[in-house]
């Protein structure tokens, strides 16, 4: 609400219940100006929050009627991201899957932000299958993939790729004078796919987070 309407909102309720400026700053614990140099000169521009409060409490009202913010959003809400019934292999006897999910896994809002740059009907996890990725990925690791973190935002880091509809996490390295990506396993025993044309991969979304199993 814009101040304004606040100082209109304000001087209409002290009208109708036939208060006075004075009385109600004294209420505030103000000077016996201070209200009535609120209304009619802007001064404060806002109430102060205990001001407001109190004097919604006195007239009955809700304070948003007085100029209160509107209230920030949850920012530590869980949002739950699909666990779908697929694997990204990390090694050799890959399967593609189907795509349904199998459960959730809620994270927190904020962190969620801070970790992925996707919105969260972006987001989902998948399972590790192999061990191309060891030891940065092991088989069976759970792994947060952002499909919004993809394409122009390709860079250097972990990604999943759809190769021959199989998905398979591997590591890229851009060359972006040349317009090339190397695809590189983490674990040497491995051969890797040097100087691909950037065209003829088909990236799903980079490897943001990953969770496992101790014991």
């Amino acid at each position: 609400m814009a101040e304004e309407e606040a100082r209109l909102a304000l001087q209409r309720l002290i009208e109708e219940r036939g208060e006075d400026y004075a009385g109600l700053s004294r209420l505030l614990g103000r000077n016996p100006a201070y209200v009535q140099q609120y209304i009619k000169r802007g001064s404060p521009r806002r109430l102060a929050e205990e001001d407001r409060r109190r004097l919604a409490r006195y007239f009955g009202v809700e304070e948003a009627l007085l100029g209160a913010l509107p209230a920030e959003p949850a920012t530590h809400a869980l949002v739950p991201v699909p666990r779908l019934d697929v694997g990204a292999a990390a090694g050799a006897g890959a399967f593609g899957g189907d795509e349904r999910a199998r459960g959730h896994i809620a994270f927190d809002g904020s962190w969620l932000r801070r970790v992925a740059r996707g919105a969260p009907e972006q987001l989902s996890i998948i399972r590790v299958a192999g061990d191309s990725m060891a030891p940065t990925l092991s088989d069976g690791d759970d792994i947060l993939v952002d499909r919004g973190d993809a394409g122009e935002r390709l860079r250097d880091g972990i990604y999943v790729l759809r190769i021959d509809d199989v998905l398979v996490v591997k590591r890229l390295a851009l060359n972006p004078a040349a317009r090339t990506v190397s695809i590189r396993s983490d674990n040497p025993a491995y051969p890797g796919w040097p100087d691909c044309p950037l065209d003829a991969i088909d990236v799903v979304g980079r490897v943001v987070w990953t969770g496992r199993r101790i014991g």
